[in-house]
């Protein structure tokens, strides 16, 4: 691909995103800024810039650009925030936050894909993002509490242990739903009283699952 062919790619991304109702232009730049394709092997990084998901490694999927955007976008994430995401994936969504937010901690049950998202971070430079090897239903209690926290896995149920790594004020963007037919996106604000819960939109993602995988 020429860098004529790549930006007229990356125009019509954006201008794809803007229509899905993304508005917020850091978001949007974020967005412009991390190549897709570095996180996707073969065949599939030709598809790079197409708003569909996409498998990659262990069974797993690259989110459909426009639902990274829109959760991104309902994290509200600024440049003193320290994030934490809940399953690593490719590492994509990791990479969109990292241009967002000061520091970034992502945690994902497969190993194989750990070490595939370390060497896209390391290829595009991304020095604010921790990856690690750990079962993301506990969160990381060792860097709690967080500003924000984004997971990318459905539970049933916001998880309690992430709950509690929420900082006073903070935000968590969370898929909810017994099945991969109905979920929703819940966007959870933590106060000095409680929690308060806002439906944003039907999504459909992989379960959140206990444990580490077997590689």
């Amino acid at each position: 691909m020429t860098e004529t062919e790549r930006a007229e790619n990356i125009m019509r991304f954006i201008y794809a995103l803007r229509s899905k109702g993304v508005t917020d232009a850091h978001v949007l730049r974020a967005m412009e800024q991390i190549d897709r394709a570095v996180f996707l092997r073969g065949v599939f990084s030709e598809r790079a810039y197409e708003d569909t998901p996409l498998p990659i490694a262990c069974g797993q999927t690259i989110s459909q650009p426009s639902v990274v955007a829109l959760m991104t976008e309902a994290l509200e994430v600024t440049s003193r925030h320290k994030v934490l995401e809940v399953g690593t994936g490719s590492g994509y969504q990791a990479a969109i936050l990292s241009r967002l937010a000061r520091r970034v901690y992502t945690v994902e049950r497969h190993r194989p894909l750990v070490a595939s998202a370390r060497a896209a971070f390391e290829a595009l430079n991304l020095s604010n993002i921790t990856c690690l090897a750990s079962d993301g239903s506990f969160g990381l209690p060792e860097q709690a509490p967080f500003d924000r926290i984004l997971v990318t896995a459905a539970a049933e149920d916001p998880p309690g242990p992430l709950l509690q790594q929420l900082r006073i004020g903070g935000i968590m963007v969370v898929p909810v739903g017994q099945s991969d037919h109905v979920q929703s996106l819940i966007k959870v604000r933590r106060s000095e009283t409680g929690f308060d819960y806002e439906e944003l939109r039907p999504v459909r993602f992989v379960p959140l699952l206990e444990g580490m995988a077997r590689e």
